[in-house]
């Protein structure tokens, strides 16, 4: 018997097709950057669909993937999934509602201090060959509550 076989059409991590691919309970295959067409056209022998943002899974690509069961969405939203379709196809679809949490604060965190310290401005005088330390000097954010 074969291991049921995913196609994983935007880029995941190595560590994440190890993963899947460890023991040889699946067969992965990779392939990105595939149009519409090429996609609807590579999928029939799949059980399985990895996405990231990049990638359109159309009524078309689910018409045409017979074997289907599931789609993964490696991120937050399905807005580019046609779940409609899915659904009547008995194809589950999937994501990771909480992937990006971490970098989102992390990113949060790092625009706050870059607007309290004014960064970009800071950033914009030098590259313009001045440094008006005085009008630069922003807030320490020490005692603060945000």
């Amino acid at each position: 018997m074969s291991s049921p076989k995913v196609f994983i059409a935007d880029s995941i991590s190595q560590r994440g097709i190890d993963e899947l691919t460890r023991d040889g309970a699946l067969e992965a295959k990779v392939q990105t950057g595939l149009s519409e067409t090429q996609l609807a056209e590579a999928i029939p022998d799949f059980a399985a669909l990895i996405i990231r943002s990049q990638t359109k899974v159309t009524a078309k690509i689910l018409n045409a993937a017979k074997k289907l069961r599931v789609v993964g969405r490696a991120g937050v939203g399905v807005d580019n999934v046609d779940v409609e379709t899915a659904t009547r196809r008995g194809v589950v679809v999937l994501n990771a509602p909480g992937a990006n949490t971490i970098s989102t604060a992390e990113h949060a965190f790092s625009l706050l201090l870059s607007l309290a310290r004014n960064i970009a401005r800071a950033d914009a005088t030098l590259k313009g060959g001045t440094w008006d330390r005085k009008n630069l000097e922003g807030v320490e954010l020490y005692n603060k509550t945000l």
